[in-house]
């Protein structure tokens, strides 16, 4: 049987969506073969014992490596594995899988559901200003800098307090120029440069989640308004909510980048009542099980018609369902772990020793 690959599977305090992506996935195709593709023994994902535990995981080189590092993972993995499908659900990861993306097809015969580059730049953080401006969207005044000498030009440019924000994660809101060059320093040392500075809204926060055909459609999305957060921003509880100026917005972005694939839109609902675009995300967001859940299955929609099963209709998410995110304790055995930090890979299952695929109707 060939094999669905997935990245991102921590399910920590600041969850990827990995595990939502299969956990979704296998709502509908229960005996689907899923790959991990890892770049941390410690992903909890690869150890829970639920429905979106990999059936193998394989550890890859870090992003930042560049796109051939990861060309060439793909080449051995896939002389142990039948991968047909590849699902990247981590932004720092979506460049590199642009670039290698006709290689993959055809070498290994891999499908890759992705945008085009020039979409993909478009919605850059340094470059979301100006999209922003031609379709006019909303979105906070954002700079970006590759010293910290520079980007506190920008910051007193903006007013303090600020945002500092990584390329592609991590912010922290600033009020002054020492607090701005230790943020500076710490999110360059991870993610490099260049460092945004941006200007903080204050409002309720929203998210939207969907699917983009190419075209400049829509096959499907789900809206919520985040109701807790993490210490890192994250939504731990949101609740669908129906607006019809927020789906006329997400319209316009998506058709004006004909964008292909899966798409997060960020908002702020400022107190002036227009909503504001804080970023759009390339990939699913960690919340994406909850409207597989209610009726709107996009990852399901996004492999289905590739496996050829009966497309199922998308349904509107109902205004007021809501999910909470909790805790809890994995347990695995030291093996596990060992032999991913060992050998690179775990629990690799031989291709085919799992009955066919079964698909829920």
């Amino acid at each position: 049987m060939k094999s669905v690959a997935i990245t991102g599977l921590h399910r920590g305090e600041n969850p990827q969506p990995g595990a939502a992506v299969a956990a979704a996935l296998r709502r509908r195709f229960p005996a689907l073969r899923i790959v991990g593709l890892s770049y941390d023994p410690f992903e909890s994902g690869l150890y829970c014992p639920d429905g979106s535990r990999p059936d193998a995981a394989y550890l890859m080189p870090y992003p930042s490596v560049g796109p051939m590092a990861l060309a060439e993972r793909l080449d051995e993995i896939q002389e142990r594995e039948k991968i047909a499908f590849v699902i990247p659900c981590l932004d720092s990861e979506i460049a590199n899988f642009i670039a290698i993306r006709r290689r993959l097809k055809k070498r290994h015969g891999i499908e890759c559901v992705l945008p085009t580059r020039k979409a993909f730049d478009a919605r850059n953080k340094d470059n979301l200003h100006a999209l922003c401006k031609r379709l006019d969207v909303v979105t906070p005044r954002t700079q970006a800098a590759n010293s910290s000498e520079a980007l506190a030009a920008c910051a007193e440019a903006i007013g303090y307090p600020v945002y500092v924000k990584g390329r592609f994660y991590e912010a922290h809101l600033v009020n002054s120029k020492q607090d701005l060059c230790a943020a500076f320093d710490e999110i360059a040392g991870v993610w490099g440069g260049p460092v945004l500075v941006q200007e903080p809204i204050v409002g309720e926060e929203y998210d939207v989640v969907g699917l983009g055909d190419g075209e400049g459609g829509i096959i499907g999305s789900c809206s919520i308004r985040k109701m807790l957060r993490t210490s890192a921003g994250k939504g731990f509880a949101g609740i669908v909510i129906a607006d019809p100026a927020l789906d006329e917005l997400v319209a316009r972005i998506v058709e004006a980048l004909r964008w292909r694939g899966p798409f997060e839109l960020e908002f702020i609902k400022a107190p002036h009542g227009r909503h504001v675009l804080l970023e759009m995300n390339p990939r699913f967001p960690a919340w994406v099980d909850f409207p597989s859940q209610i009726g709107c299955n996009l990852p399901e929609r996004l492999l289905g018609d590739f496996l050829g099963a009966e497309p199922t209709p998308l349904g509107d998410c109902s205004p007021g369902q809501m999910f909470i995110r909790h805790s809890i304790d994995v347990v695995t055995d030291i093996g596990d772990l060992a032999q991913m930090v060992i050998t690179g890979e775990r629990g690799r299952l031989p291709v085919g020793g799992k009955p066919e695929l079964e698909v829920i109707k």
